[in-house]
């Protein structure tokens, strides 16, 4: 590959309505955008998926912003780079730093794939002609109004963000609305060891899955809750690497797996957890950060993989904006979204629009 120069794009965006969950409120997202070039003119476009505050991992935009400019650009222009899974082998050396670390390598995959003329979805051995999704509904919804308007629109399973010790009750008010097989919660690590019993005692409800309980990183109290509970725990934050993957599936620590391209590093390393989950039956879905369509794209070529079998947190870009990045945006037809058969993410990047959002760039020759 003849990549000749990169350019981040700090933006600023603000969101339809508030998120909530109980680590915070986010109504304004800030995030990077890094437009990769080769000699032809081609560009390839990724993003850097970290939140402001280091509430969900220890990175921030800032963090991101940083160690790009300072340390994981610098380096990769000293190192030839003929394929993608080139940056991931490449930055193994830097510790953590996932989300830096896929803005990169996702750009690269983008650029990669137009330079063959062909889908990342087939690229990467998608299979699928469309993907189910599913949607988010922060503390902050009002479930009466909006999951009937959800369910109508065709989405295919529902994630609520919750109170500890509340569940229970927001649940019931789900489930008037839909079957409790399509519900789950997702604990974003706020329960410790003293609330095993209580999370127990919510097994009768018939979830579809309890997503991520306990710390990231425990795996042997996810292993201890899955052990006595016939719902499947899922984890995420627990997963950042395909090594964490190994690691959970060895312990038994849950029966499905979250995978998010910026939590893990970048699109090389969560098909290596995509194979590695259908190899051991461990069902798997694709996540979502707020981001923008660039990101969303870079998803749904990932979710085109056959062992994404639950629907994902890949909604129309109308549920998060008023004007998304990418053109066309990201629509739901009865609840399901059609991969792009456009070359590399398969949509148009406004790069007007984006110039508008941004509020700082930098460049660097290759």
């Amino acid at each position: 590959m003849n990549l000749t120069n990169v350019t981040l794009y700090r933006y600023e965006m603000n969101l339809v309505s508030p998120f909530k969950t109980h680590l915070g409120e986010v109504s304004k997202r800030e995030g990077v955008l890094v437009e990769v070039k080769d000699g032809q003119g081609i560009s390839g476009w990724g993003e850097g998926v970290a939140f402001s505050t280091p509430f969900y991992t220890g990175e921030t935009v800032q963090s991101s912003w940083d160690i790009m400019i300072q340390q994981l650009l610098p380096f990769l222009k000293e190192h030839s780079i003929e394929h993608p899974q080139d940056v991931s082998e490449r930055l193994t050396g830097f510790q953590d730093n996932q989300m830096a670390k896929a803005a990169i390598e996702t750009a690269v995959w983008d650029v990669y794939a137009k330079t063959k003329q062909k889908p990342l979805s087939h690229l990467i051995g998608g299979r699928k002609n469309e993907i189910e999704v599913g949607v988010v509904l922060g503390l902050q919804d009002d479930i009466h109004t909006l999951l009937p308007q959800y369910k109508e629109a065709g989405y295919r399973r529902f994630k609520l963000k919750v109170e500890k010790g509340e569940e229970r009750e927001r649940i019931d008010i789900a489930r008037s609305y839909v079957p409790a097989h399509l519900l789950m919660f997702d604990g974003n690590g706020a329960y410790s060891k003293d609330d095993m019993d209580h999370l127990k005692s919510l097994d009768d409800l018939g979830l579809m899955m309890i997503e991520q309980p306990f710390q990231a990183g425990d795996f042997y109290l996810h292993q201890q809750l899955q052990q006595h509970m016939n719902t499947p725990i899922c984890l995420d934050e627990s997963i950042t690497s395909y090594h964490d993957a190994y690691q959970a599936i060895q312990l038994e620590s849950c029966k499905v797996i979250n995978i998010k391209i910026g939590r893990v590093g970048g699109l090389t390393e969560a098909i290596r957890i995509h194979d590695l989950c259908a190899q051991y039956n461990i069902p798997v879905w694709c996540g979502g950060m707020l981001e923008t369509g660039i990101s969303r794209a870079h998803n749904i070529a990932l979710a085109s993989l056959p062992n994404f079998t639950i629907p994902g947190d890949i909604s129309a870009s109308k549920r998060y904006w008023e004007k998304d990045v990418i053109i066309p945006e990201v629509e739901l037809p009865n609840g399901y979204v059609v991969i792009p058969d456009g070359d590399g993410i398969g949509y148009d990047v406004d790069v007007d629009y984006i110039s508008k959002i941004t509020t700082d760039s930098y460049m660097l020759d290759l």
